[in-house]
């Protein structure tokens, strides 16, 4: 569970991959993208359910207007290392992206929805653990996922797409809770990925809760 506090972020939303846009986005709308959709998962986390959010929308992928992809976690990491020490308050983190592949979508409460899939880095690969990766937080980010999944499946069956485990680390380990985020694929549309917003933020605010 965590404790709301009023004064200082506990949530913190951002994006490693902020160029990631849907199959109808608006070229050049931000809005358009996973990072319009943080600003609305931050408004239902703020306005709903009292969170203090913090929304990043710094650009890692794109450096003077040409690919960063491949140095973007890099970058991520020592930007979000300087941040969190300037906001020690922070214990959640959120990093939203958009998958790749055939849309994933779900009915709920009559609306046509993206489906959320949860992505983990397990600091490993087929050889073993990787040293140079450490993560002494994986047991926590896993258990985080899985009560997402858990939680989310009980309150909107469909909403939840499942937990991707891969090798590397995805700085997965500046927080125990850490969720990194695949909110459906590039064939999605920008209203599907908007409609799951509200129930994602439900079943976060539930498992915070500890209920």
């Amino acid at each position: 569970s965590l404790e709301k506090k009023k004064d200082a972020p506990q949530i913190l939303i951002y994006h490693t991959h902020a160029s990631e846009a849907f199959a109808d986005s608006r070229k050049g709308v931000q809005a358009d993208t996973v990072v319009g959709m943080g600003d609305l998962l931050a408004e239902y986390l703020t306005e709903k359910y009292g969170y203090v959010v913090l929304h990043d929308k710094t650009v890692f992928d794109m450096k003077n207007g040409a690919d960063n992809r491949s140095h973007a976690y890099n970058e991520a990491l020592t930007y979000m290392e300087q941040l969190l020490k300037e906001n020690p308050s922070i214990e959640v983190i959120i990093d939203l992206h958009r998958d790749a592949g055939a849309k994933r979508v779900a009915t709920i409460q009559g609306k046509q929805v993206a489906k959320v899939m949860l992505f983990n880095g397990l600091s490993r690969n087929t050889s073993g653990e990787l040293s140079y990766l450490p993560n002494k937080n994986l047991p926590y980010n896993l258990a985080f996922s899985f009560q997402m999944k858990l939680i989310g499946d009980e309150m909107y069956p469909g909403l939840m797409n499942k937990i991707f485990l891969k090798d590397y680390r995805y700085n997965m380990h500046l927080a125990e809770r850490y969720l990194l985020i695949e909110l459906g694929t590039s064939n999605n549309t920008v209203e599907e990925a908007s409609n799951a917003m509200e129930p994602l933020a439900d079943v976060l605010a539930q498992v915070l809760s500890g209920v």
